[in-house]
């Protein structure tokens, strides 16, 4: 075996051990009730609550405009949104900066404009929906069922078969 290959075998069995010390998942399943977005600014949508998205399935996506890795997962985000909402799917982006200009609420406008986002966003400059869902990524997805119980988070990059799939059984769950 090479110098590089063995380099490559250190370093996934260094990460799952950091994985396993620090509780880090990329997934995780949850039962908790879902905190409320509590946010002054909406854009494409006025403030939403639960009671008013009672039976339907919702993503809470945290996100930033400047993100690379936010970017990557954007284009799945928008095609489970077209593709089921008419089954009882929301999504709200929770817009929660990283950098001063993402701050800017005329630059998070020109985004979503520039990448036809059309499902809510709700401007999270304070943080206070961040820290309510305990979040610490860029990207993250909270999937919230039709009772408001958030049951699985994904974090990053990937799982998209996962988490479609996860949408699907959530959908098809009756009342």
């Amino acid at each position: 075996m090479d110098m590089r290959t063995r380099l490559v075998i250190v370093l996934f069995f260094v990460a799952i051990t950091v994985g396993l010390v620090t509780g880090y998942s990329p997934v995780k399943e949850f039962n908790v009730k879902a905190p409320e977005i509590t946010s002054e600014q909406w854009l494409n949508s006025g403030p939403l609550s639960w009671a008013a998205l009672k039976d339907k399935v919702v993503i809470v996506e945290f996100w930033t405009f400047d993100c690379y890795n936010c970017k990557n997962v954007e284009p799945y985000v928008k095609g489970w949104y077209n593709k089921y909402k008419s089954k009882g799917l929301e999504i709200i982006a929770v817009h929660t900066p990283e950098f001063d200009h993402e701050k800017k609420l005329d630059n998070v406008k020109d985004y979503i404009k520039d990448h036809s986002i059309s499902y809510p966003v709700a401007i999270d400059n304070d943080f206070k929906i961040w820290k309510s869902y305990s979040n610490r990524y860029w990207p993250a997805m909270y999937i919230v069922d039709k009772q408001g119980m958030v049951r699985y988070r994904f974090i990053g990059e990937g799982n998209y078969p996962l988490i479609e799939s996860t949408l699907v059984k959530l959908l098809d769950e009756s009342k």
